[in-house]
């Protein structure tokens, strides 16, 4: 069967030149990185070249990355070792839009008694920044607020939220998962204090990710061990992923203006042709100010599981959302939180293109969607009632 895939949101093909760059590791050089002898000396090497490329991607001193197992790793990380070096500061700032990652984290912390707002979005999923400023008090340890929504792609304008963060006296953290890779971000240009990002989302394997500590921001490590990562992430190195990791970023930086620019054309012409062949269609979120890959659409009258099993069955892979809400036939918190109608909402899926896409992709696709909505809405509950 044909396989379309365009749920990169969700997770990424692992790069042939990652997955090259990884395969020494498994099998020539698997010495241990911290033993003294030279044989684990060169994969120590390894690390801090992958190191370098990482900081390279981010515009960000190679001594301010370190490496984890996974986004949110990193996310809690942030959170949670900020707390520990603010113990007398009980709050803290995020969005009702956040990935679970950061989402539960922050709702664990408030059966724990620490007071967390959870500020709102308005119908394009926009942040108000005048409510951010008059919600940090001194009593604010930390503000996490994501680079761009996994859903509906929409950018929160990070270098401003930073600036205002920093300017009250408080700590900012950002989960960049969805933006690492596709949007130019340079470490140097902001006041971010700590930035999250997972391989697995620009063509590295799973299992692997980044927590970016800006020089001299207080941190107290999540995972206290052994002294990898300059005493910040106890555990032996991930070292075949941490290389592969190296690689993909390298080749984000070699693919970003196709990422933004080719891969863009083949999001715009999907979305445009949906919304020409199929009524009752509406776009999630901002579209002016989004990823270049992402376009959330909301089919009314329908049920987007419904949807997402017929692509199904033709070798098309999308989704609903986040892959870590899966399962839950409710619509959304993201689109929740920006009150879409329940008839849009419960029938949204999400397109997350990657620049393994083709033409032929999106040919395949706008053939089938107008038939599989129009039999679906033949039988939907939903419609009955509009009759």
């Amino acid at each position: 069967m044909k396989v379309v895939y365009v749920d990169n949101n969700a997770t990424t093909k692992v790069a042939e030149e990652v997955k090259k760059e990884m395969l020494p590791y498994y099998t020539e050089l698997y010495g241990n990185p911290s033993s003294m002898h030279t044989f684990g000396g060169k994969v120590a090497k390894k690390i801090e070249e992958a190191r370098e490329k990482v900081a390279e991607l981010l515009g960000a001193i190679p001594s301010e990355i370190v490496f984890t197992s996974c986004g949110t790793e990193s996310d809690n990380a942030a959170i949670m070792g900020t707390l520990e070096c603010y113990p007398e500061k009980k709050h803290i700032i995020t969005s009702r839009v956040e990935h679970p990652a950061v989402m539960t984290l922050c709702k664990n912390l408030q059966k724990r008694g620490y007071k967390v707002t959870f500020l709102p979005v308005d119908n394009k999923g926009r942040l108000d920044l005048n409510q951010l400023r008059d919600s940090i008090t001194t009593d604010t340890a930390i503000v996490s607020l994501m680079y761009a929504n996994n859903e509906t792609g929409v950018i929160f304008p990070v270098k401003e939220i930073a600036t205002i963060v920093k300017s009250r006296g408080s700590v900012f953290h950002t989960d960049a998962v969805q933006a690492t890779g596709k949007l130019d971000i340079d470490m140097k240009q902001n006041n971010i204090d700590f930035l999250s990002l997972s391989g697995h989302k620009l063509h590295a394997p799973k299992g692997i990710g980044v927590l970016y500590i800006r020089r001299g921001t207080k941190f107290r490590p999540f995972l206290k061990g052994g002294h990898q990562e300059n005493s910040r992430r106890g555990g032996t190195e991930n070292v075949p992923s941490i290389a592969g990791l190296g690689k993909a970023c390298e080749l984000a930086k070699k693919n970003i203006k196709e990422e933004q620019e080719r891969v863009k054309k083949l999001r715009d012409r999907l979305e445009e042709g949906i919304l020409k062949a199929i009524p009752n269609v509406q776009v999630n979120g901002d579209r002016e100010n989004r990823l270049p890959n992402t376009t959330s659409l909301g089919f009314e009258f329908v049920e987007g599981e419904a949807i997402l099993l017929m692509l199904d069955k033709l070798g098309i892979c999308a989704s609903s959302g986040s892959a870590c809400t899966s399962g839950s036939l409710e619509p959304s918190h993201v689109l929740r939180a920006m009150g879409i109608p329940f008839t849009y909402a419960h029938g949204s899926i999400r397109f997350s293109l990657s620049y393994y896409n083709t033409d032929e992709d999106i040919d395949y696709i706008l053939e089938h969607m107008p038939g599989i909505i129009s039999k679906l809405r033949e039988i939907s509950p939903f419609t009955q009632y509009t009759k």
